[in-house]
């Protein structure tokens, strides 16, 4: 879903009331922020916004202003404004913990698609900006020490690829603690598992653990890391555009049984 939508005048003649680059922005909710123009047609604006908002297409308004007198104001509008409205998309950031191969061909196939990659993992080697050159941010350090400075809300995604079972088990007690819209994690139907009896014995509840993808990605035949990396961003763009819902159980889908 777009979080929302821009109005930008990109042309005027004659006498307008606002000047080319004035911008409006209008949310879900209908509620606004900055002007194309007070009362001078900006309730036409207002209403395509809301078009806009709903099918992601943009579109350009004409507005002519010759013959309408402003409520909002004291003057007559003037002149006709041509406004461009389009769609700003929310970036949901990708938190991928482990810089490993498969993670290599993640993070540029995630970028592509629109995710913000934030690079996770406790050797200072595999978390580098020289090694995840389109990374918005690489970490390297102690996975506990790390999980304070991750800003993880409901737009996040989370994906599990650390080089063993105690990585992946440590980031994903974390993980289930977070309101992110995405958790996946790599390995077997097996490993998840053995991982998620060690979490209950904990106390972590069955329906919470019930929220994991894994293995992850989907069932497209992938070998390959770059294959790989294809299948989990494209399972990631399905809970994004709620073509899947983002609680596996609920999703009932095959899944692809990589071997981490």
């Amino acid at each position: 879903e777009p979080n929302v939508a821009v109005a930008t005048i990109v042309r005027t003649r004659g006498s307008s009331p606002r000047e080319v680059g004035a911008r409006m922005l209008v949310k879900p909710d209908g509620a606004t922020d900055g002007t194309v123009g007070g009362g001078c047609g900006e309730a036409e604006v207002w209403r395509t916004a809301l078009e806009v908002m709903a099918d992601e297409k943009p579109r350009m308004v004409v507005v002519d202003l010759t013959n309408e007198i402003a409520i909002n104001t004291d003057g007559v509008c003037g002149g006709v404004l041509d406004i461009f409205v389009e769609p700003v998309l929310a970036t949901p950031t990708l938190y991928l913990f482990g810089g490993g191969h498969v993670s290599l061909y993640v993070s540029k196939v995630a970028t592509l698609a629109g995710f913000e990659v934030v690079v996770i993992d406790d050797r200072e080697a595999f978390a580098s900006k020289e090694r995840f050159p389109e990374a918005l941010e690489t970490y390297a350090g102690g996975w506990e020490e790390i999980f304070p400075k991750l800003r993880v809300n409901e737009h996040s995604y989370v994906l599990l690829v650390t080089r063993g079972h105690k990585g992946d088990l440590t980031c994903l007690r974390w993980a289930l603690k977070t309101p992110a819209r995405y958790i996946g994690m790599i390995g077997s139907r097996r490993k998840f598992i053995e991982i998620s009896k060690v979490l209950e014995s904990e106390g972590v509840p069955p329906e919470r653990l019930e929220r994991v993808f894994s293995p992850i990605g989907l069932d497209v035949g992938a070998i390959t890391p770059e294959e790989i990396a294809v299948a989990v961003v494209a399972e990631m763009i399905a809970v994004r555009r709620n073509a899947i819902a983002n609680v596996p159980s609920l999703a009932n889908k095959s899944k692809a049984h990589h071997a981490s």
